[in-house]
């Protein structure tokens, strides 16, 4: 059960690296998508001889089709989130990058219905994530959220074919190891980015350049801990500790970006935190 709060800690670095580097006069969201999801693949390469693990199954045709639209919504997902970060504030997107829990939830329960043995309907999960879900959008709620700018569409956007994503991975991540998955996945991602933008990287400077190793890293590490907690303990479980990432992200925000932490972000952490431990303790 620690694993999924490890992830929650890597959500939240990755998030303020990625504004970090997005922020720079140099760096374009196509150049930084191409550039990252390379960092990634190459992060993983020495520990893929020791993980490595792929089933027949992989291969059937419907399977191979589900994977190809892992990628698909995933490159529109990276898309919309980093053309969001690039020009907004990270305290002004998180109203909508934590609708990705709530959109995960749901879809999960709506998928219960079609694939049971893949997605859970344990009420006593179930019923703590959508309360600490909601706790975390109706902190962010205010007059000035109703008047949804093109950067905060982009995040919702961003955050639903996250959703969708994370949510259709399922069907096919015990063919994978997490690692394997994630491999294949950011590979796919790099190669068809690099065909489709031709980017520069000739214009990456080498702080550019470690900021987005770092970043590519902690992904990585975020994205396995979270097929890992889907495959062993549950979407909606493993959601519901992630769900832990926004409160590090606002001592991250405060610390690096200095940005406010506003008392209603206090009492949605306090929400989440009870409902983690009664998720976990009952």
């Amino acid at each position: 059960m620690y694993l999924p709060i490890l992830g929650a800690i890597a959500l939240a670095s990755g998030t303020i690296l990625e504004k970090i580097v997005l922020k720079r006069k140099q760096m374009n969201i196509k150049l930084y998508q191409t550039a990252m999801f390379l960092a990634a693949v190459l992060v993983m390469i020495p520990f893929i001889y020791f993980f490595w693990r792929m089933n027949a199954q992989a291969f059937e045709l419907k399977n191979i089709l589900i994977f190809c639209a892992v990628i698909a919504t995933s490159i529109i997902a990276n898309l919309f989130v980093f053309y969001s970060l690039k020009w907004e504030k990270v305290s002004k997107l998180e109203p909508a990058r934590i609708l990705e829990p709530l959109f995960v939830i749901l879809l999960a329960i709506l998928f219960s219905f079609f694939v049971g043995e893949l997605y859970e309907r344990n009420f006593k999960v179930i019923i703590p994530a959508l309360i600490a879900a909601c706790a975390i959008v109706f902190s962010h709620v205010e007059k000035r959220h109703l008047k949804f700018n093109k950067y905060f569409l982009a995040a919702v956007i961003g955050s639903f074919f996250f959703a969708f994503e994370l949510i259709i991975s399922r069907l096919i991540l015990d063919f994978y190891s997490p690692i394997t998955f994630y491999f294949l996945r950011c590979a796919g991602i790099f190669l068809i980015s690099f065909a489709m933008f031709r980017p520069k990287f000739k214009s990456l400077d080498k702080k550019s350049i470690k900021l987005i190793f770092i970043t590519g890293a902690i992904w990585s590490i975020y994205r396995i801990v979270i097929y890992w907690g889907y495959t062993t303990l549950g979407i909606i479980s493993t959601t519901l500790m992630i769900m832990l990432g926004p409160i590090f992200i606002y001592i991250l925000a405060r610390i690096f970006l200095k940005e406010k932490i506003r008392w209603r972000n206090i009492v949605a952490s306090i929400i989440i935190i009870a409902c983690v431990l009664y998720a976990v303790l009952s």
